[in-house]
């Protein structure tokens, strides 16, 4: 009888191991929880009578098993289980050639159940059939997930929300006064956005309840900011916005674009779900970055992986904490009237056209021309920083019937010039203190020194970027300019070093070390050292250069034509680079 099971164990492993061949997609379930479908009526990929024939094939099983199990010896006992989730092998590969994926995917969850509790009594021949299974299990289903073919509609329509310890706290949270005054001023917010967002993921085929999460995200605020510096309705940070394509200078940034940014969400998290398959593992990826999630499902030491769950106790605390208050969301959201919140009145959705304008203005400005509040025109155009436009073409969103009235009082309008931004940048140049770069833009060193986070204010490095504060208008007076003349000699005191000796002398360890043929930075004490010395001469005096008073609407590029130079020598003269930015006022040296 035993070499009977043994045989037919042997025969089951290789119908299952060669059943399965590819799967289209992945859901996540678990055998622990309460796990139920929000919308199982729409977008489901198998209907509710074979799903049931699981939960029909697991309580025959379980039966047949309990009534064998009263005159089996433990031994017996382990195997039954064993031949059991072949059974369910067995059941997955019958439910997929049928077509019915999502079955033969609960039934490998239902087989990988029942090893994973047999305690194998140290018995080698159960120990190695238990990772004999669980290995076939895993790969059997690892390979579901890596042959999928996710398709326009082979998104699941609804994401299964489990309620378990971790999610029923967050609903708690939720509820109680403070956090719900949160939520319900959040959901009030979501009716400006909710029919753009439903449209979107509706087209690209994703979860429509993938519409919540800019509630958890920014609690649906357009300029929210996050201490990550991560901006906007769906929370970007600077690189994963320009990844996907949201544009970002000193007028615009489009993370504040709640349309712009929902497009570029919706394309971070289907690439995420072709990574996972998995919304739930998709949602802790968006919170703490794909890299983080792969690093801790490689470092797992087992070979089988269902969903979040399984990563739970690895993940960071914000994102352990992102999933459960996610479905938290949707729990509440799909039961308002329970939880007191079914009263709370929608913001209306926001209705624009949009007109193309090339001319730099203010929105207070424009407003006031056509009679539309401030307010109005900056919730319409949050992606404008200083709430004005830029000087290329720009397609402004204005309320409806206002396009017509835009386009007739435009040219009526004063031209309008951003704010100075609240740094500019210099690069130091060898020679240069801080107290002369203090000087030349009307600043001091201890601003400079907080700005840049200098410890030691008498050291700076040839060729660092600093920032400055601005205060007035920057004037560029000469510089003294270092040349280099005889040779002078150091004797090497306690303490010293030439990093030390360096900067007392105003120049670089490199040069000491060439002038003295040092191959090591290592000094003794007594030791003479010959320092390029060094003597101050003063610059062109300001009266000797020509100088230009930029104009609104100047850029480098425009100046450097206008006065037949290169730009590459207007910015050098200048201490600019190709980032930097200039203002109607300021003073340009043009040779």
């Amino acid at each position: 009888m035993l070499y009977l099971k043994n045989l037919i164990f042997i025969i089951s492993f290789f119908i299952c191991f060669s059943g399965c061949t590819s799967f289209v997609d992945r859901s996540p379930h678990r055998t622990s929880g309460r796990t139920y479908d929000n919308n199982s009526s729409k977008g489901s990929v198998y209907n509710k009578d074979s799903n049931n024939q699981v939960d029909d094939l697991n309580k025959s099983l379980t039966e047949n098993n309990e009534i064998s199990s009263q005159k089996q010896t433990p031994d017996n006992e382990i195997q039954s289980s064993f031949d059991q989730a072949l059974d369910f092998c067995q059941a997955a590969q019958d439910f997929w050639q049928n077509g019915e994926s999502e079955n033969a995917i609960q039934a490998l969850d239902q087989a990988y159940s029942l090893i994973i509790e047999v305690d194998t009594n140290d018995i080698p021949k159960m120990i190695q059939q238990k990772e004999d299974l669980r290995f076939m299990i895993s790969k059997r289903i690892l390979e579901i997930y890596a042959s999928r073919n996710i398709v326009v509609n082979g998104y699941h329509k609804a994401i299964p929300i489990t309620i378990n310890s971790h999610v029923q706290k967050e609903i708690d949270l939720f509820t109680k006064k403070h956090n719900k005054s949160f939520f319900k001023k959040s959901l009030k917010r979501s009716g400006k956005y909710r029919k753009k967002i439903t449209a979107e993921l509706k087209e690209a085929g994703l979860p429509e309840s993938l519409l919540w999460l800019p509630l958890i995200e920014s609690g649906f605020k357009s300029h929210a900011l996050s201490k990550a510096r991560a901006l906007g309705l769906w929370q970007f940070i600077p690189s994963t916005g320009y990844k996907f394509g949201l544009k970002r200078d000193r007028y615009i940034d489009e993370r504040l674009d709640p349309d712009k940014a929902t497009t570029a969400a919706i394309q971070y998290l289907k690439e995420l779900h072709q990574i996972f398959g998995d919304w739930t593992t998709v949602l802790a990826a968006y919170n703490c970055g794909e890299g983080r999630v792969l690093r801790i499902i490689r470092s797992q030491n087992v070979n089988y992986l269902d969903n979040f769950w399984d990563l739970y106790q690895r993940l960071p605390r914000e994102t352990a904490r992102y999933v459960p208050k996610f479905l938290a969301t949707l729990h509440i959201i799909n039961n308002l009237e329970k939880y007191g919140l079914d009263k709370v009145v929608l913001d209306e959705p926001l209705e624009y056209e949009k007109v193309q304008i090339s001319k730099q203005v203010s929105l207070k400005a424009l407003g006031a021309k056509i009679d539309v509040p401030l307010k109005t025109l900056v919730e319409l155009n949050p992606e404008l920083r200083y709430k004005i436009l830029p000087q290329e073409l720009y397609s402004l969103k204005v309320p409806k019937g206002k396009k017509d009235v835009v386009v007739a009082k435009i040219s009526e309008v004063p031209v309008s010039s951003p704010p100075r931004p609240a740094f500019v940048y210099h690069r130091v140049r060898h020679g240069e203190t801080l107290s002369a770069i203090a000087r030349k833009y009307r600043t001091n060193i201890r601003n400079i020194a907080r700005a840049n986070n200098i410890n030691k204010r008498n050291f700076i490095v040839a060729g660092k970027l600093l920032k400055i504060p601005q205060r007035g208008t920057v004037t560029y007076k000469p510089v003294p300019v270092r040349k280099y003349v005889k040779a002078s000699k150091h004797v090497v005191r306690r303490g010293d070093s030439l990093w030390i000796i360096a900067r007392n002398y105003g120049t670089t360890t490199k040069k000491i070390q060439a002038l003295n043929n040092l191959k090591t930075t290592h000094l003794y004490i007594g030791q003479v050292l010959k320092i390029p010395g060094v003597t101050t001469k003063t610059a062109k005096t300001k009266g000797t250069q020509k100088t230009y008073i930029v104009k609104s609407g100047d850029s480098p590029y425009s100046i450097a034509l206008k006065h037949k130079i290169s730009l590459k020598k207007l910015l050098r003269i200048n201490n600019l680079n190709t980032n930097s930015m200039i203002h109607p006022g300021q003073q340009l040296y043009i040779n």
